[in-house]
């Protein structure tokens, strides 16, 4: 049986109301999901991330020298760098300078990589020591969340004297398109007004012209 075409955009526009009806039927999922089977476990299970959110990754960082001043090459002993839970603090501290550099902040982070050294002192890894820096960060007053995260023991990393390095992964809402859409409106807006300015002007400056009657008797002298 065909429809007439009368009939054609009736049904469009109530399939197409239906569709809006389910969609505002379904349940808003959340833009990041923490996933924490045990409340009282430091970490996460893991994250869901909705795809409407920016994502920055952020290179490793290492610790700095206890004392910010001094160069790395004057840096002789495992004291100037400072035991696991020190260097944990000066590599996340430098972890949440950069996020906050780039508008972040340290409860944006949602995926933590650590790779530790054994300190040289006692030839084993202080994941004690590593652990009580993180919770300086992470699970307080002013930063309830916590990440998901991995911890690898390693043989060394790229200086002797490095007990921890650190990589991190964060994740906001992308910026809406609130700034885009006032730009759009804002153009033809002043477009018009240059358009108008420009016709202004022209007006002024065209010639002026004598009256038809002048112009003929001009002609005859």
């Amino acid at each position: 049986m065909k429809r007439s075409a009368r009939t054609l955009p009736l049904v469009t526009s109530l399939m197409l109301a239906g569709a809006a009806l389910l969609a505002c039927a379904a349940p808003a999922q959340a833009d990041v999901v923490r996933l924490k089977s045990n409340p009282s476990a430091l970490i996460l299970d893991g994250v869901r991330v909705s795809d409407d959110n920016e994502i920055f990754f952020l290179s490793g960082q290492l610790p700095s020298p206890v004392d910010p001043k001094k160069p790395m090459s004057e840096v002789k002993t495992i004291e100037d760098m400072g035991d696991s839970k020190a260097q944990t603090i000066s590599a996340l501290t430098k972890i949440k300078a950069l996020l906050e550099g780039q508008g972040y902040k340290m409860s944006d982070v949602v995926k933590m990589t650590l790779f530790v050294a054994a300190d040289p002192r006692t030839g084993k890894m202080d994941f004690a020591g590593v652990n009580e820096g993180f919770k300086m960060f992470f699970g307080t007053p002013e930063n309830p969340n916590t990440v998901a995260r991995s911890t690898f023991q390693v043989a060394a990393l790229v200086g002797p004297l490095y007990l921890i390095e650190i990589e991190a992964t964060a994740v906001k809402k992308k910026a809406g398109p609130t700034a885009a859409v006032d730009e759009q409106e804002a153009a033809p807006e002043a477009a018009a007004a240059d358009g108008a300015a420009t016709e202004k002007a022209a007006t002024f400056h065209r010639r002026q012209r004598y009256p038809a009657e002048l112009r003929k008797k001009s002609i005859l002298v």
